[in-house]
C-alpha cells in the first residue's frame, strides 16, 4: 500500500509539473510582440502627402488669408495632390502656396511629379510648367496679405516645352541668399545640371537638407545642385511684412510648401525622412541615420 501511494503521489506531482509548464508556455506564446523594439537602421519615412486629404496642408494665396484655397486651386484628384485652373480662368497675380503643418531642419525629401494641361491664360512666360518644393519656408500665417512668395529656398521644378533644354531641380531664392562654390551667391535663380523632361512624364526628385549647412538637389539619384549657408536677404519677395528677418542671419529650419504658379501639376507622392532625433543608442527611438541630436525626443 505504501508503494502504491508513493507512485500515485509521484504521478500527481509529475502531472502538475507538466500542466504548469504547458500553462507557462501557452501564456508566453500568447504575449503580444514587444512594440518597443526598435530597428535602429530601418528608415521611417513620413508621407507628407498620403493620397487622401488636405488636413495637413495650409494654402496661402496673395491677397487672401492663410487657409483660403482660392478658386479651389489645390485639389485632391485620383490620389494625387494637384494644382488646377479652369479653362476660362485668367491670371490676376494670385500666386499660391500650400504648406505642410510641421517645421523641419535636417531631412531627406523626395517627390514624384508631372506637369499636365495648358498654362493659365495670361500666366507669365517663366511660369510655364513651373512649380517648386519650397524649403525652410516662413509659416503661412507670418506672410503679408499681398505677399506673393514665402521667404524660402526653392527647389524649382520645370518641365520642357517639347524642344530645347530646360533643367529641373534648379535653385531660386525668394528673400534669401546662399553660398555656392565658397562665394556668396545673390542672383535669384540658377540652373542645375539635370536633363530636360518633356511632356507629362513622371519625374523623381530628392533634396537633402542639413540645417544651415549643406543642401543638395538630386534627380534620378544624381546630385545636380549643391549649396550651403542659406541666409536672409535679397528683395525678390513682394508684400513681405517688415521686421520679420535680419539680413545675413542663417536659416536653419522652416516649413515645406508647393506652389500654384499658373500651370497644372500632379504630385503622386511627397515623402520625408527626418534626420533630426534621439541619438542616444540606449533610447527606444534611437536611429543610426540621425545627424542632428534632439535629446528631448528620447524615449527610454
Amino acid at each position: 500500500m505504501k508503494s502504491s501511494k508513493a507512485c500515485s503521489t509521484l504521478t500527481k506531482s509529475l502531472s502538475f509539473l507538466l500542466f504548469t509548464t504547458l500553462f507557462i508556455l501557452a501564456c508566453a506564446t500568447d504575449q503580444p510582440a514587444d512594440h518597443n523594439s526598435n530597428d535602429a537602421q530601418k528608415e521611417e519615412w513620413i508621407a507628407l502627402w498620403d493620397g487622401t486629404n488636405f488636413n495637413d496642408w495650409t494654402p496661402k494665396f496673395a491677397n487672401h488669408e492663410a487657409g483660403v484655397n482660392y478658386k479651389n486651386r489645390f485639389q485632391h484628384i485620383d490620389s494625387f495632390l494637384s494644382v488646377r485652373y479652369e479653362p476660362q480662368d485668367s491670371f490676376n497675380g494670385h500666386f499660391g502656396h500650400s504648406f505642410y503643418k510641421d517645421k523641419f531642419s535636417h531631412y531627406k525629401l523626395k517627390a514624384t511629379y508631372r506637369f499636365v494641361g495648358e498654362q493659365q491664360i495670361n500666366g507669365p512666360g517663366w511660369a510655364f510648367r513651373n512649380n517648386g518644393l519650397m524649403l525652410h519656408c516662413q509659416s503661412p500665417q507670418s506672410m503679408g496679405l499681398p505677399q506673393d512668395f514665402p521667404v524660402c529656398l526653392e527647389m524649382q521644378l520645370l518641365g520642357g516645352s517639347g524642344e530645347g533644354e530646360r533643367s529641373t531641380a534648379n535653385l531660386c531664392t525668394p528673400g534669401t541668399n546662399v553660398m555656392m562654390n565658397d562665394s556668396l551667391f545673390t542672383p535669384h535663380c540658377v540652373n542645375s545640371t539635370s536633363e530636360t523632361f518633356h511632356g507629362d512624364q513622371w519625374v523623381d526628385v530628392e533634396v537633402y537638407v542639413f540645417g544651415d549647412s549643406l543642401i543638395q538637389h538630386r534627380v534620378n539619384n544624381k546630385v545636380v545642385m549643391e549649396y550651403s549657408k542659406p541666409t536672409f536677404g535679397d528683395g525678390a519677395v513682394g508684400g513681405l511684412n517688415d521686421g520679420l528677418y535680419q539680413d545675413g542671419d542663417l536659416i536653419s529650419e522652416g516649413y515645406i510648401s508647393i506652389q500654384a504658379e499658373t500651370h497644372g501639376i500632379d504630385f503622386k507622392s511627397i515623402d520625408l525622412l527626418n534626420l533630426c532625433g534621439c541619438m542616444d543608442a540606449k533610447a527606444k527611438n534611437y536611429k543610426s541615420y540621425f545627424v542632428k541630436n534632439d535629446p528631448k525626443s528620447c524615449i527610454y
